[in-house]
This record gives C-alpha cells, sequence and structure tokens, in this order.
C-alpha cells in the first residue's frame, strides 16, 4: 500500500543514502529547517551543518523553509566568516588569540550583523550553489547551479550566476501573489498528497482553486 513520506526519516528514498531529509540530521540549535526540505549528496549527506553550514560562530540562524530541495555541494557562509574591513588590514588578527586578541577584540564584536539567512518555501538549489552571509530567498525561487547569492532574492525568480542576478520570473507579478496566498505549503500532507500532482504540472490558478476550496 503506497505511503506518504515521513519527514523525520533520515534516508526518505529506499536505497538512496544520498538523499537525507534535514530535519533529521540537523543538530545546531542555530540551524532550522522545514518538513520534507532534502539535501542530495553522494559523500556525507548527513554531516550538512558541519560540511555546509560555514563559519557559523555567532548568533545568526540559518533557517530553511519546507519542501526545498538542496543538489550536492549548496553550502550556506555564515556571518562568523567575515573579517574587519574597517581598517587597513583584514587579517583576523583576533583569532589567533593572546595579546593580538586582547587589543583587538572590540574591533570584531562591534562589526554589524547582516543577520539571519532566511530561505522560504519550495526553493531548489542547483549544483555547488553558494548563499552569502544574511541573504533572504522568496518562496518557489530557483538558485542556478554554482550561483553565488550575495542580495536578496524574490519569491519565484530564477537567479544564476556570481553574482546571482535574476533571469527570469517564473509568474507575473498577479500568479505570485495567488501562489503566496495559497502558501500549499503550509497545507496538511494529506491534502498536499491528494493534490500533488496539480502541485507539481499544475498553474497558480489551479492551486488558487484548491487553497479556496478548503
Amino acid at each position: 500500500m503506497p505511503v506518504i513520506p515521513d519527514p523525520t526519516t533520515r534516508h526518505p528514498v529506499p536505497g538512496q543514502r544520498r538523499v537525507v531529509f534535514l530535519r533529521s540530521v540537523v543538530t545546531d540549535p542555530r540551524v532550522e529547517v522545514g518538513d520534507f526540505t532534502y539535501y542530495d549528496d553522494p559523500d556525507g549527506a548527513t554531516n550538512f551543518c558541519e560540511r555546509n553550514v560555514l563559519y557559523a560562530y555567532g548568533p545568526e540562524r540559518l533557517r530553511i523553509g519546507k519542501y526545498c530541495a538542496l543538489a550536492t555541494g549548496t553550502r550556506f557562509l555564515m556571518a562568523g566568516g567575515a573579517h574587519p574591513t574597517v581598517g587597513v588590514s583584514t587579517f583576523p588578527f583576533t583569532m589567533f588569540g593572546g595579546e593580538w586578541a586582547d587589543r583587538t577584540l572590540d574591533v570584531v564584536t562591534s562589526l554589524p550583523s547582516k543577520g539571519d539567512t532566511i530561505v522560504g518555501n519550495d526553493v531548489w538549489f542547483g549544483y555547488g550553489a553558494l548563499v552569502m552571509p544574511g541573504v533572504r530567498i522568496g518562496d518557489g525561487a530557483i538558485i542556478g547551479a554554482g550561483s553565488v547569492v550575495t542580495s536578496d532574492v524574490p519569491p519565484y525568480a530564477v537567479v544564476a550566476g556570481n553574482p546571482a542576478r535574476i533571469v527570469r520570473q517564473r509568474y507575473d507579478d498577479a500568479d505570485v501573489e495567488r501562489l503566496l496566498r495559497a502558501a500549499w505549503w503550509n497545507w496538511p500532507v494529506e491534502v498536499v498528497t491528494e493534490h500533488v500532482r496539480t502541485i507539481m504540472a499544475g498553474t497558480p490558478a489551479d492551486i488558487e482553486k484548491i487553497a479556496t476550496s478548503l
């Protein structure tokens, strides 16, 4: 009998240990991941926080929504990797401790924070995408393979390149508003399952019609 995937399962695809539902493997309290978001990596997918969330030394958080797809090598650079740029040198004297740290700690602690990195729902990250600190990525966006995302990405935009630029919008403004109001990713999983074919292959109008009937 067909079953609905369990979002707490570590390896949701039978025989494919390279695919993990991230919620089941994330242990860092600064990283939050929604249901059914997965990461695909043949080499250590379960070590996502250690290998793919880089320089997470500060209070900033990484928040990823539901139903996101992260290809191999998707990485998030957190604010802990920033070097001071207020003076002549960008060398991180403070990290070596001792008198260097005593004399410079206030320089580091006074650096402005870029804030949390926030990824919406139903976002697809292509192979090797890199997201810089404090970026916000809207629902339904597509991040092209190898992209370096340095600025916010609107909902349902397709971006690519270094730095990532908008290549196209998946839908016009009216349809984007329909999809954001419908927010299918917040439907009960049983409803998602009932309408999964429409979610994959239907139109914004189709999704809106389902949402208004719930």
